[in-house]
C-alpha cells in the first residue's frame, strides 16, 4: 500500500473519532444537567469498563487483526485471511459472553466493593454492551486490513449516535424513579448502542461477502494452526490496546480509589458519591475532546512512521516525528492554558441547571487541564512508537503513570481539604510521567535532535500570553455583559490571540500552512491581514 492510502485511512478514521467525541460531548453535558453529580456519580462507575473495551474495539483489536489479515491478502492467501476473520468472531465472541456475564451477575459485588451500591443498576445494564462491543471489533479489522476504513467509521457514528439518543431519552424518563434509575436509563442507551454498530458491520459484510476476497490466489493449501493465528492476534493487540488507553485507564484507577478514599477520611456514600461524580461524569468530559484530537493524531501518524520505519526513509522519518512533537504541543497549549484561564465560568457555562456543583467540579478541570499538553505529548509519542513496531515501549510507560496516578490519587484523596481535587492532580502527575517516558524512549529509539525553540517554547510563549489576555477579557467583560456571554467571547479572543501568536513568532511557517486543506487560500487571507 501506498504512504498516501495509509494516511487516507487514517484521517477517514480520525475523523470519525472527533465526531464520536463530540457527540460524546453533547450526551455527557446535557446529562450532567439532567441528573446531577449524585447521577453522574452513578454512571461513571460503569461507564470507564465501557470505555476501556471500546478503545479495544476501536483501537487494539482491529488493529491486530487488519495486520493480519492484510499480510495475508498481500501474499495471495485470502483463504486464510478469512479464516482469521472467523477464528477472531470466535475468541471476541466467547470473551464477550465472559465479560458480558461477569458484570450481569456480579453486579451487586462489584458495586459493593467500589464502594457504591446505588450504582447497582447501571452496572447491570452495561453488560449488554460488554458482549456487542468485541465483535464489532472483529468486523472493524477485517475491513481495515483491506483498507476499507469507511465499515468501521460508519458504525462507530452509528453506534454513538444512538447511545446519544436513546440514554438521553431514558435518563429524562426515569428521573421522576431515581437518580440510581436514571444513570441506568443513560447506561443503557450506551448498550443499545454497540448493538447498532453490529447489525450495521453485519449488513455491510453481508452486502460486501460476494466482493470480498474470500479464495486463494497461490498454490498453497498449507494452513497456520489456529493456536498460532489467536496468540498472535493476542500478542499484536494487548500492547496497542493499553497504549492508547491512557485516559480510560486512569478513569479506571479513580472508580477503583476515589469512593472508598473519600469515605475513608470521613465522607458519607452519598457525598462520596456526588464528589466523584464532579470529577469524572463534570469536569473528566471536558478534556474529551483534546484528548480526541490527541488520538486522532497519534492514530495518523502509525503508518506514516511504519511507511518510514520499513523504507529506512530517514528523512521522512525524522520530519514525521518532529511534526508529531510540535503538533502536539500546538493542539496542548491552548487546551492546557485555555481551560486553566476560565475553569470555573466554563464550568457555569455548561452545566447551567448545576450551578453549585459546577463550581465544585471547576477546581478539578483546573488541574485535569494542566495535564492536557502532556497527554497530548503521550498520545503521540505512542503512536510513534507502534509505528517503529515497539507498542510495548508504550505499555511501561503507562505502567509507570498508572503507578504514579494511584500512589498520588490515594495520597491527595486523602486530604479532605482536597479530596476529589487530588485525583485530578493524580492524573495530570501520571499524564507527566507517560508523556516524559515515551518522548524520552521515541528520542533513545530515533535519535533525533529537536528543535526546542520551535517545537516548545514559542507554543509556550504564545500560550502565557493567551492566558493573560483571556483572563483580562474575561473579568473586564463579565461585570457587563454577564458570565456566559463573556465566557464566550474570551474564548474567541483566546483562541485569535493564539493563532496570532503562533505566526507572529513563526512557531507555524508558511510553508507548513500550504500543505492544510485549502492551504494556498489561506495563505493569501493571512499575508492580506499581514501576518504571514
Amino acid at each position: 500500500m501506498s504512504k498516501k492510502s495509509f494516511l487516507k485511512g487514517a484521517a477517514i478514521l480520525g475523523v470519525a473519532g472527533l465526531m464520536v467525541q463530540v457527540m460524546g460531548a453533547i450526551f455527557r453535558i446535557p446529562l450532567g444537567n439532567i441528573i446531577g453529580d449524585d447521577g453522574m456519580g452513578y454512571y461513571q462507575t460503569a461507564y470507564p469498563i465501557y470505555v476501556f473495551l471500546l478503545v479495544f474495539s476501536t483501537n487494539g483489536a482491529p488493529a491486530a487483526i487488519s495486520k493480519m489479515t492484510s499480510e495475508r491478502i498481500a501474499v495471495g492467501r485470502n483463504d486464510e485471511a478469512h479464516r482469521v476473520f472467523k477464528l477472531s468472531f470466535i475468541l471476541m465472541f466467547l470473551l464477550g459472553i465472559v465479560a458480558s456475564s461477569i458484570f450481569f451477575f456480579g453486579a451487586e459485588t462489584i458495586v459493593n466493593a467500589l464502594g457504591n451500591p446505588g450504582a447497582y443498576y447501571a452496572m447491570v445494564s452495561i453488560a449488554p454492551a460488554l458482549l456487542f462491543v468485541p465483535i464489532m471489533a472483529v468486523f472493524r479489522g477485517y475491513f481495515q486490513g483491506m483498507q476499507e476504513m469507511g465499515p468501521t467509521a460508519t458504525s462507530q457514528l452509528i453506534e454513538q449516535a444512538v447511545r446519544v439518543a436513546i440514554g438521553l431519552a431514558l435518563a429524562i424518563m426515569l428521573v421522576p424513579m431515581g437518580l440510581e434509575y436514571a444513570a441506568a436509563g443513560a447506561t443503557v442507551g450506551t448498550s443499545i448502542g454497540p448493538i447498532a454498530g453490529v447489525v450495521v458491520l453485519i449488513a455491510i459484510y453481508l452486502y460486501k461477502k460476494k466482493r470480498l476476497p474470500l479464495r486463494n490466489e497461490t498454490g498453497s493449501r498449507k494452513q497456520e494452526s489456529a493456536g498460532s493465528i489467536l496468540k498472535t492476534l493476542t500478542v499484536i493487540a494487548v500492547p496497542i490496546t493499553i497504549g492508547v488507553s491512557i485516559l480510560p485507564i486512569m478513569n479506571i484507577a479513580d472508580v477503583i480509589i476515589v469512593m472508598r478514599r473519600l469515605q475513608s477520611v470521613g465522607f458519607s456514600a452519598k457525598e462520596a458519591n456526588a464528589l466523584y461524580g464532579q470529577l469524572t461524569g463534570m469536569a473528566g468530559p471536558v478534556i474529551n475532546i483534546p484528548m480526541a484530537l490527541a488520538l486522532s493524531m497519534a492514530l495518523s501518524m502509525v503508518p506514516a512512521i511504519a511507511a518510514a520505519a520499513s523504507t529506512k526513509d530517514r528523512a521522512f522519518l525524522n520530519m514525521n516525528v518532529r511534526l508529531g512533537l510540535r503538533t502536539a504541543m500546538i493542539i496542548g497549549v491552548p487546551c492546557s492554558f485555555g481551560l486553566m484561564a476560565l475553569a470555573q465560568p466554563i464550568m457555569k457555562l455548561i452545566y447551567p441547571m448545576q450551578a453549585e456543583s459546577a463550581m465544585n467540579a471547576s477546581g478539578c478541570l483546573f488541574f485535569l487541564a494542566m495535564g492536557i499538553m502532556f497527554l497530548c505529548i503521550a498520545q503521540t509519542m505512542a503512536g510513534t512508537l507502534q509505528g517503529l513496531g515497539r507498542p510495548g515501549i508504550a505499555v511501561w510507560g503507562l505502567a509507570a503513570g498508572f503507578v504514579v496516578k494511584c500512589v498520588s490519587t490515594f495520597v491527595l484523596t486523602g486530604w479532605p481539604e482536597l479530596n476529589v481535587e487530588g485525583a485530578a492532580i493524580g492524573s495530570t502527575l501520571g499524564y507527566i510521567t507517560i508523556g516524559l517516558i515515551n518522548f524520552a524512549a521515541v528520542k533513545k529509539l530515533t535519535g533525533i535532535q529537536f528543535d526546542w525553540k520551535l517545537s516548545v517554547w514559542k507554543p509556550l510563549l504564545a500560550g502565557l500570553i493567551m492566558f493573560a489576555l483571556v483572563v483580562g477579557a474575561y473579568k473586564g467583560l463579565s461585570g457587563a455583559v454577564g458570565s456566559s456571554l463573556a465566557t464566550v467571547v474570551a474564548i474567541g479572543v483566546g483562541a485569535a490571540v493564539y493563532g496570532v501568536m503562533l505566526l507572529k513568532i513563526k512557531a507555524i511557517e508558511e510553508n507548513e500552512i500550504i500543505l492544510l486543506p485549502k492551504g494556498k487560500a489561506l495563505v493569501k487571507l493571512l499575508k492580506k491581514c499581514r501576518l504571514v
